[in-house]
């Protein structure tokens, strides 16, 4: 499916080492035609790191999308009555956040507009990047590859010698992964 005229959630979580590739893949989004709303949960909007400083990451990323950033679960919430998005995608997803998606936790702008938008029957993307992917979240990371329209970008393991439990997403792959879940498919392989 092209993404010309959708409207893509677009949510970061706090996993600050993949905000610059995850940026790039959202400038790229942005050139499809796809309408993007910026989403980003509390302390990726408002911590700086080592990766950069918060409010360069939120110029950037609202320069982009030529929207606010979606920063509050009280501006997140009205995602679901809306019903506005097409697609949500969540790049980069932590551990913390997938544990909350698969267990209904709703206490971030992120996590809230994901209920709020798979209250409406529609596909949520996860781009996973978590050091224990391959230990506690992997419960949760299968756990949510059984729920209906939840999708994943494919992935793989982030440094097998120095972090042998660590998963991060292959960020180029956001756009197809997008079009396939729009379809209603995973794109595949999902394990790189």
């Amino acid at each position: 499916m092209e993404l010309e005229g959708k409207v893509i959630g677009f949510a970061m979580t706090g996993s600050f080492c993949t905000f610059r590739k995850v940026i790039d893949e959202m400038a790229r989004l942005s050139q499809t035609g796809a309408r993007i709303v910026p989403i980003m949960s509390q302390n990726a909007y408002t911590t700086d790191t080592r990766f950069g400083a918060a409010s360069a990451f939120s110029y950037e990323i609202e320069g982009i999308c030529g929207e606010k950033i979606i920063s509050t679960i009280k501006d997140a919430e009205p995602i679901g009555p809306k019903g506005y998005l097409d697609l949500l995608i969540i790049a980069p997803c932590t551990g913390n956040s997938l544990a909350k998606l698969a267990s209904g936790i709703a206490d971030t702008s992120v996590t809230m507009a994901a209920k709020a938008h798979l209250r409406n029957s529609k596909p949520v993307l996860i781009a996973v990047s978590t050091n224990d992917g391959l230990a506690n979240a992997a419960k949760n990371i299968g756990s949510l590859m059984n729920y209906k329209n939840i999708y994943f970008v494919p992935f793989r393991q982030d440094d097998c010698i120095k972090k042998p439990s660590s998963l991060v997403a292959d960020m180029p792959s956001i756009i197809p992964a997008a079009k396939a879940c729009l379809d209603g498919q995973q794109i595949q392989p999902v394990l790189l």
